[in-house]
């Protein structure tokens, strides 16, 4: 998105740690990072991958230069080897990763960094930062738009969040599943569809409910959507519809009891001949309360606060651990695994490859992970993808092709994996 530097988007011992290994002579170690999640959040059947396309991005600008030289040589962060070593830093290494888009289950190894201990370990916080964010506002949106049962969904929660974690949040929700959002800038940076036409204070501005009305279409025309619930819905119905005409593209419903008005004011429109105005409704919706309006009159869905804070799980809980590394230091010293044995926080050692066993109607049936790169076998779909090689980025792709990916694993999920009501991880990991 622009050229400043993401050196700094990381952690004060994740410089100490490569300061002391450059002190050991351990830095030049080969290494193998893997960033996966213990266990889902509560409660629910699959997670989504989120985050992928920023961090490529953020990676690409991972650079110390003068200005994040000074900082940490002024505050005494490192010594003078280290921020001469850190000057030097490039990333040159390679990084795996599951497909933006893609679902997940405990222990999946969704990114494996490799590269020299030093190398690797520095980008820690930066994937933990990206993943773990939008990764929960990825899977939150891939569970309303699951409820939504294919009606459109606007993300509407810029106001709700921080204002960087507001375009992160509307372009993960767009790969989840929603059709819009209304940031702006998630449209500019990452061509995210944009949506949006007036609040309430557009309505309370003007003298009288019906020269707001007069005003918004004679501006947008008659297709436009307008908001009925300022003060009282029926006659906002009827003058809305007195004049736009049938014409009128949507009206919005912000408050009360969504669905029996949303019947009330379907039944009115058709009455009045808007048989093909469109309903929308908003106000704290989530995935529950989407699923309850299932059987009512609606034809879309505006979702804020609970989109952006990961409907009640704000963080998906990845971890980036040490899975291997060498003895020595020369380019072809054999790995070895390394793990954890932390009591309720242990880690498998090794090098890493997931695939997804399919049955023989294409439903997915297992995580499947391998301590070596099984192939394409069939009945299976390998899972990990290039991200970068020798430190090039070669994983970049648009949102609109990560969408996709999300809308494919989706159909090839299991039904028990799509339901809203809390229940079990829906596929197992099966380690081999």
């Amino acid at each position: 998105m622009n050229d400043h530097s993401s050196a700094l988007l990381t952690d004060h011992y994740e410089l100490t740690m490569l300061q002391g290994a450059l002190h050991s002579g351990a830095a030049a170690r080969r290494s193998v990072f893997e960033m996966f999640a213990r266990r889902l959040p509560e409660g629910r059947r699959y997670g989504v991958v989120g985050g992928t396309g920023r961090f490529l991005e953020l990676l690409e600008r991972f650079r110390f230069r003068t200005e994040e030289l000074d900082f940490l040589s002024d505050r005494g962060v490192v010594d003078e080897r280290t921020l001469e070593w850190l000057s030097e830093y490039r990333f040159s290494g390679d990084v795996w990763g599951y497909g933006e888009g893609e679902a997940y289950f405990p222990g999946s190894p969704i990114l494996a960094v490799e590269g020299t201990f030093a190398e690797a370990v520095l980008l820690e916080t930066l994937a933990l930062s990206v993943y773990n964010h939008d990764s929960a506002i990825a899977s939150a949106a891939s569970r309303m738009s699951v409820a939504a049962g294919g009606r459109p969904m606007i993300e509407m929660g810029s106001r709700r969040t921080q204002e960087h974690s507001a375009v992160a949040a509307a372009r993960a929700a767009y790969i989840g599943g929603f059709a819009t959002t209304s940031n702006l800038e998630a449209g500019r940076a990452y061509d995210v569809p944009t949506s949006g036409t007036a609040a309430h204070a557009f309505t309370l501005l003007h003298d009288s409910e019906r020269h707001a009305f007069e005003a918004q279409i004679g501006s947008l025309g008659p297709g436009t959507t307008l908001l009925v619930d300022t003060y009282d819905v029926e006659r906002a119905v009827s003058t809305a519809v007195e004049l736009a005409g049938p014409e009128l593209g949507a009206v919005r419903i912000d408050s009360g009891d969504l669905g029996r008005t949303a019947a009330r004011v379907r039944r009115q429109l058709d009455s009045l001949g808007a048989t093909g105005t469109r309903i929308v409704v908003t106000g704290d919706l989530d995935e529950h309360s989407i699923q309850a309006l299932a059987v009512a009159p609606v034809d879309g869905y505006g979702v804020g606060t609970s989109l952006v804070t990961g409907s009640g799980a704000p963080t998906v809980s990845l971890v980036y651990k040490l899975v291997a590394r060498a003895r020595g230091t020369g380019p072809e010293e054999p790995l070895e695994p390394v793990a954890k044995r932390s009591v309720g926080k242990p880690s498998r050692g090794g090098r890493k490859w997931a695939s997804r066993r399919l049955d023989d109607h294409g439903t997915a049936v297992a995580e499947e992970v391998f301590p070596y790169d099984p192939g394409t076998a069939v009945g299976t779909r390998p899972l990990l993808r290039k991200l970068v090689s020798d430190g090039e980025i070669v994983g970049h792709e648009s949102v609109h092709e990560a969408r996709e990916r999300h809308r494919a694993t989706v159909d090839e999920l299991p039904e028990q994996a799509l339901r809203m009501s809390r229940g079990e991880t829906a596929l197992p990991t099966v380690f081999h």
